[in-house]
């Protein structure tokens, strides 16, 4: 049996953007979805929800790409044989989950909703990278998000 999901939330954010996040009770929720279905001691979560100059920096400094994205994953890197819970971090640009969300004519529950499934997922290891890699992430996407109630992302994309 997994211990409690421990969901940890920043917000660095203008007062407008934060009127439009999730409720502390929904992020838990779709965290809870991922790690149930999955064996891992980790059961602990930060996210982080930010404006595009944050994540644009991070996404520049980590990935080297100079411009804002979704979702930044960091997952925590553990010392061998020491039981810490933390799984790692997410960092949410808000401002582009909302530009997204119009663009993809998705509701922004369920945008984000598919952001915090999808980097959590690439905190357990998965990877889009590769196309075996995509469909097997993907195919769980969809699938743990049917369980939501929310249409597949991908439909029409």
């Amino acid at each position: 049996m997994m211990s409690e999901i421990i969901v940890d939330i920043q917000q660095a954010l203008s007062n407008s953007d934060a009127s439009v996040l999730p409720s502390p009770e929904q992020l838990q929720h779709w965290v809870a979805c991922v790690l149930n279905k999955h064996d891992t001691r980790q059961h602990e979560i930060t996210i982080r929800f930010v404006e595009a100059a944050e994540s644009q920096e991070l996404n520049s400094t980590y990935r080297g790409k100079n411009k804002p994205t979704n979702v930044l994953s960091f997952p925590f890197e553990h010392v061998p044989d020491v039981p810490i819970p933390l799984l790692g971090d997410l960092v949410i640009c808000v401002p582009v989950i909302i530009r997204e969300a119009s663009e993809q004519n998705k509701t922004l529950q369920a945008h984000f909703a598919h952001m915090i499934i999808h980097g959590t997922l690439h905190l357990l290891g998965y990877d889009h990278i590769q196309d075996e890699e995509a469909e097997e992430m993907e195919s769980l996407e969809i699938q743990l998000l049917a369980e939501l109630g929310i249409d597949d992302p991908y439909q029409d994309h």
